[in-house]
């Protein structure tokens, strides 16, 4: 009886789960042995004490049979963590193997866009031998302008002197001093505009100052350059002109101008504001300095302040006696060179000197010695202008969008396809040219009657001249006012002063502006003949006149609708008065020479 409840319990316990002799960590011990067992029964008590448990697990697992296996795997699994680390610290640190491509070839990289690359050499090198065998000229010196417009004349000027409308007294309400920037024709400006702001704020101007630049580097002053006494006397009546302010003053400064505080002025501040900002410190401190002082006037101003400046530029300003005589020589000099056209020539002003190449950021012929040269330049010039972060420079959009200064070569061939010949007798206005020995022989080659001040003078001559900046480009500006045809190819104060003042003395004269993104496009083209780079150029010509003889809206804050370049109507009155005379007008009679061109 005791052996069946046994049993009975024994499979009770197992079918749920578990066993009472499982809480041991040893293996279960062997059960009593009941006396006369059946033999079958011993069997199934054997099998039924070998069968795995579920409630007996653990048990199995921390029993020794199987300790090592509950020790190993773990240490496996450590392991093959450990070799996946390996392998990825091992695939970071190798460098990647180079990739042998087995595809189909790429397509080509795209062509650059036309007008982006500098190809004008291998153009010429394609085109000179047509160029060399065209020699009909297409243009006669003679009678250059399809426009012809015969100047009004010039009624008399009223009585513009500004008086002294805002104190209601004689007495002028103080001292204006301002100190010029720039090169020549940005000092021209600073200069007539400080005429107009005196006459505005009824102040006695001192004579400019010119403001020493570390590109120009041209300490000239005022009388090296201009007529000082000329200069006063004109404007007697207008504005009062001194040469240096009142020795109570000077003494109340301890001589030393510099140390009247420099009042900040805006650029193209409108006369309002002279009048509300300036003025009444003025009349406070019986001096006011302005520094820098280009470019702080409005082109728009009342009637009779814009009357000062067409008197400054274009009667008071006349180059000084040292210059005015060399120039004259130099003029004379440049008549006969162009006895075959009757006594015409064409200047060209050419911005093709070191320091502008650099400041253009373009890329030329020069190759990666050149690209180095140009860095050096514009480090030493502009001192990390350039280098900034977030700064990119594009030579190719730059040339595209007609910012690059026309090389020699790139003038030359532009002249010869608008049909000019190489009996035209060209005056180079220009610094000095970048490699000028590689860079001029093309154009010497188009045009062998090719002159510069250089060429046109002894070293001995131009010697008291030499490191005035300033001085040199008066000379070279003074000739170029007497050609038949003035080509600007860069923009820039000395064009734009130049144009104003041929048109002021004509009435019309002749100026080419080529349209330098239709040209870089042309000279892109290696492929291009002559016959289709004449048609293009001639057309580029005939554009040019057209805008030539347009006059732009007035009152628009922009120098290319200013008093400037464009003189008429404002300073009409003005031209051909007999009372004020001009000197370069004077120099005109006296050589015996008008340009043709005019009616």
């Amino acid at each position: 009886m005791t052996s069946k409840t046994h049993l009975q319990n024994l499979a009770l316990n197992t079918f749920n789960g578990y066993s009472s002799e499982s809480s041991s960590c040893s293996p279960p011990s062997s059960p009593r042995r009941p006396g006369k067992v059946p033999h079958h029964r011993r069997r199934y008590r054997v099998k039924d004490h070998l069968r795995v448990r579920p409630g007996n697990f653990f048990g199995r697992v921390l029993s020794r049979r199987n300790l090592r296996i509950f020790i190993l795997l773990p240490l496996l699994y450590i392991s093959y963590l450990l070799i996946l680390l390996g392998i990825a610290l091992l695939h970071f640190c190798t460098p990647p193997p180079p990739t042998i491509s087995i595809s189909a070839p790429t397509s080509p990289p795209p062509l650059p866009q036309p007008g982006s690359v500098y190809r004008s050499h291998e153009v010429f090198q394609n085109l000179w031998p047509d160029i060399q065998s065209d020699n009909v000229s297409g243009i006669e010196l003679s009678s250059l302008w399809r426009y012809r417009k015969r100047q009004k004349e010039g009624k008399p000027c009223k009585n513009t002197s500004p008086g002294r409308r805002h104190s209601g007294s004689s007495v002028p309400s103080g001292y204006l001093i301002v100190e010029a920037n720039g090169g020549l024709n940005q000092q021209r400006t600073s200069i007539c505009n400080a005429v107009a702001v005196a006459g505005l704020l009824d102040a006695v101007l001192v004579i400019p100052q010119f403001d020493f630049h570390s590109v120009w580097k041209d300490p000239s002053g005022f009388s090296d350059i201009y007529d000082e006494n000329h200069f006063i006397t004109t404007l007697k009546g207008y504005v009062k002109i001194v040469q240096q302010l009142p020795e109570v003053l000077m003494e109340r400064y301890h001589y030393n101008i510099s140390k009247i505080r420099s009042f900040k002025v805006k650029a193209w501040a409108e006369a309002s504001y002279y009048m509300e900002e300036v003025y009444p410190i003025l009349r406070k401190k019986g001096v006011i300095r302005i520094a820098p002082f280009a470019n702080r006037l409005a082109m728009e101003v009342p009637h009779n302040i814009q009357f000062l400046r067409c008197l400054a530029n274009y009667k008071a300003l006349r180059f000084s006696a040292s210059i005015s005589r060399f120039a004259k020589k130099l003029v004379n000099r440049m008549i006969k060179k162009s006895s075959g056209t009757g006594g015409r020539f064409v200047s060209v002003h050419l911005r093709f000197e070191e320091d502008m190449v650099a400041f253009s950021c373009c890329i030329y012929d020069g190759g990666e010695s050149e690209k180095l040269k140009m860095d050096k330049i514009r480090e030493k010039g502009w001192r990390g202008k350039f280098t900034r972060e977030g700064r990119e420079d594009r030579p190719d959009l730059n040339r595209i969008d007609g910012k690059c200064p026309l090389t020699p070569l790139e003038v030359g061939m532009m002249l010869r396809g608008m049909g000019f010949d190489n009996n035209t007798a060209i005056y180079l206005a220009s610094g000095k040219i970048y490699e000028a020995e590689r860079n001029l022989t093309p154009l010497k080659k188009m045009f062998p009657l090719l002159q510069t001040k250089e060429s046109l003078a002894t070293p001995e001559e131009l010697a008291s001249f030499e490191g005035y900046s300033s001085r040199l480009a008066a000379l070279d500006y003074t000739v170029c006012l007497f050609s038949e045809i003035f080509v600007t190819t860069q923009g820039g104060n000395f064009p734009h002063h130049l144009m104003g003042h041929r048109r002021f003395l004509y009435g019309h004269a002749k100026t080419i502006r080529p349209d330098k993104r239709k040209l870089v496009v042309l000279l892109h083209n290696t492929s291009i003949s002559w016959k289709d780079f004449k048609v293009h150029v001639e057309e580029m010509l005939v554009e040019s006149d057209r805008k030539g003889i347009m006059v732009p809206r007035m009152g628009q804050e922009s120098k290319q609708t200013s008093i400037y370049a464009y003189p008429f109507p404002e300073c009409r009155c003005l031209h051909g008065s007999q009372n004020l005379t001009l000197s370069s007008a004077q120099t005109l009679h006296s050589i015996g020479h008008k340009p043709h061109a005019m009616v």
